[in-house]
Order: structure tokens, then C-alpha cells, then sequence
């Protein structure tokens, strides 16, 4: 399984950016899919999840209103909009799968190599 996120850079608060991931290795269609974050000194954040046919289940609040996750089944990949970014969403992002909650954090079967947001005036 590879799963590898792209798409991450510096903006300023209220910009936008578009993660993609790309997945490999494994029947991409097949699977519910997540994107995870992890901000410096802070446990792992579930930010979105998205089943297998596109249909979104989950954002928390933090997130609600202003990230958008999608799917391409046809060319494996993951998407996430993230608009009206601000400071709090700096974090490494990472396209995962097979994720759950727990009170002890959130912890994922595989978890690709992240890219970087950084959201800073």
C-alpha cells in the first residue's frame, strides 16, 4: 500500500489550498478513505473520511463549512479543498487508511507520507 499527499505549501489566513493523494498497492475503489492531520506538538486530527463511492460522512467541526473531500476511483485519488484556511489548520497532512478513534487518539492502519500546510500572515 503507497499513498502519497501532495499539493501542501505556505498560504496566508483565508487562502486555499487542494491536497491530492495518490494510492497504490491495493484496490483504491475498494476502501473508505481518510485524511488525517498532525499540527507540532499535538496528536494525530481525523480531518475528513470519505466511502468508497464519494459519498462524505465526516468532518469535524473545526473543519465543517470550509474543507470538501473527494474521490477519483478511476485514477486513485484523493482530494481535500481546503478554503478560507486559517493558523489552526497548520499541520502535516496525511492521506490514510483503515482509521479509527480512540480516547488514546486516532491511529491508522497506513498512513502515507504527508505534506505540509502552513497558514501564516
Amino acid at each position: 500500500v503507497q499513498l502519497q499527499a501532495s499539493g501542501g505549501g505556505l498560504v496566508q489566513p483565508g487562502q486555499s489550498l487542494t491536497l491530492s493523494c495518490a494510492g497504490s498497492g491495493f484496490t483504491f475503489s475498494s476502501f473508505r478513505m481518510y485524511w488525517v492531520r498532525q499540527a507540532p506538538g499535538k496528536n494525530l486530527e481525523l480531518v475528513s473520511h470519505i466511502n468508497t463511492v464519494g459519498g462524505i460522512t465526516y468532518y469535524p467541526d473545526s473543519v465543517k463549512g470550509r474543507f470538501t473531500m473527494s474521490r477519483d476511483n478511476a485514477k486513485n485519488i484523493l482530494y481535500l479543498q481546503m478554503n478560507s484556511l486559517k493558523p489552526d489548520d497548520t499541520a502535516l497532512y496525511y492521506c490514510a487508511r483503515g482509521c479509527s478513534s480512540a480516547l488514546s487518539g486516532v491511529t491508522c492502519t497506513y498512513q502515507g507520507q504527508g505534506t505540509q500546510v502552513t497558514v501564516s500572515s
